[in-house]
């Protein structure tokens, strides 16, 4: 099965962070509005003390985000994303320095500029990312998230048609913005296939079902479906009572392939690697 192989590695401004085994990432929203978490951890000593839980349960990554991305959202301007994110960035990272690993998650060049000078080792862009991003993190040599999307928050759930079907979009839109990322300077990406963004309940599944496709580009590939709608809305559930869901979804990407698990719960994606790896051993 494709969870017994080696799941790649990245560089952090020469650092090498290898996967032997899938690397868990927390999702730390210092938002007000995000879907599950929003007005959780927007201040300082609460996004503090979900990290410090975080680290101790078991996460290799805290993934700060200062701008909610849940469809339809609202659009909020770049100070106010720095607002939000960079105390946090740097609060963290005095905290824990090289100890921790932190990933700043936003889309805009000046956001990911301000947060890896404040400390982020990575950035995670739903965007799939432009040439300026990419010139940034390439001068930062830190790794990047590539992410497929279509459209921003607002308006990408009206933008899920797919004429040759959506994996075979994801694939093309990975080979093109890939070439194109490397060209800046980039070595380390990690692909994710973006569940939920611009896509279906059913063009999720079908992308869940085909993950292991994204093997073909030799990269490290990060999977994010956490108590997302997909899950919560074919069973008929709430997003608070879609923790079984996440762990039944999180436990076929291992299998599929992927390498980092991108959660709001920690502790229970950190016992599926476990369990995993006991079944791989026996």
């Amino acid at each position: 099965m494709n969870f017994s192989k080696t799941l790649g590695a990245v560089s952090i401004r020469g650092r090498l962070k290898t996967f032997e085994r899938p690397q868990i990432m927390a999702i730390l929203n210092v938002t007000p509005d995000s879907f599950f978490d929003g007005g959780r951890y927007h201040r300082i000593e609460e996004a503090l003390r979900r990290a410090e839980r975080a680290l101790q349960e078991g996460a290799d990554w805290i993934d700060v985000g200062g701008y909610s991305s849940r469809p339809g959202a609202a659009d909020i301007e770049v100070p106010e994303e720095m607002r939000r994110v960079l105390p946090v960035v740097e609060a963290l990272k005095k905290e824990y320095g090289e100890a921790i690993c932190l990933s700043a998650d936003t889309f805009r060049v000046e956001v990911a500029g301000a947060a890896l000078e404040a400390g982020a080792d990575m950035i995670n862009d739903i965007s799939g990312g432009n040439e300026a991003m990419w010139r940034l993190v390439a001068r930062h040599r830190v790794p990047y998230v590539m992410m497929h999307m279509r459209g921003t928050p607002q308006n990408m759930q009206q933008l899920t048609d797919y004429p040759e079907g959506v994996t075979l979009e994801v694939a093309r839109f990975f080979s093109e913005r890939m070439a194109q990322c490397r060209a800046c300077g980039v070595h380390d990406v990690i692909l994710d296939p973006g569940f939920g963004f611009a896509k279906t309940l059913q063009q999720n599944y079908e992308l869940l079902r085909n993950l292991s496709w994204l093997a073909q580009f030799n990269a490290p590939i990060l999977v994010g479906v956490s108590r997302k709608s997909m899950i919560y809305k074919a069973l008929g559930v709430t997003p608070a009572e879609a923790l079984n869901g996440t762990t039944a979804l999180n436990c076929m990407a291992l299998y599929a392939g992927a390498s980092i698990l991108r959660v709001h719960d920690v502790k229970e994606a950190k016992e599926i690697v476990t369990l995993l790896e006991h079944l791989k051993s026996s």
